[in-house]
């Protein structure tokens, strides 16, 4: 074939699906890239995330990627400003995780690669806070008893 018009060309018509050896390519890549993200994680202890819906894939496509990632035993519901919900799955490192607002919108929906998921990971502010109501309350609690707060009076 010597010039352009030789090359047979064959156009989809928009809307329609991807034949299901496209959509498996697809699948495998995300695998593929999770476990290399997985592999970081164990050498580097780089945490990343995937947003699935980011990615050009159907309700389908998801319920087939949360199959074949199975499910693990931790599932999370975390209220703050709407719902988030963390699921271990059956691979250890991975956590499917879906945000909402206040209204039940779905804001993301992301395959996090981490050990613990960060939104679980107490802040350094959160934890300096803690400390000073729980002295506050046992300060409370020993006037209220007459006691020192150190249990000597």
């Amino acid at each position: 074939m010597s010039t352009l018009g030789g090359i047979p060309i064959h156009v989809e018509p928009t809307g329609r699906p991807l034949p299901s050896s496209a959509l498996g390519a697809g699948l495998a890549a995300i695998l593929s890239e999770l476990a290399s993200l997985l592999e970081a994680l164990r050498r580097s202890g780089a945490e990343s995330a995937i947003d699935l819906r980011s990615l050009p894939l159907d309700p389908d496509d998801l319920d087939r990627l949360q199959r074949l990632l199975g499910t693990g035993e931790v599932d999370i519901r975390i209220e703050a400003n709407g719902e988030s919900r963390i699921r271990e799955t059956a691979v250890c490192g991975l956590w499917w995780t879906e945000h909402r607002d206040a209204a039940g919108a779905l804001l993301a929906v992301l395959i996090e690669v981490a050990r613990v998921p960060s939104i679980l990971s107490a802040a350094d502010e959160d934890l300096a806070l803690g400390a000073i109501r729980l002295r506050a309350d046992a300060a409370a609690q020993s006037a209220e008893f007459g006691e020192s707060p150190h249990g000597t009076t």
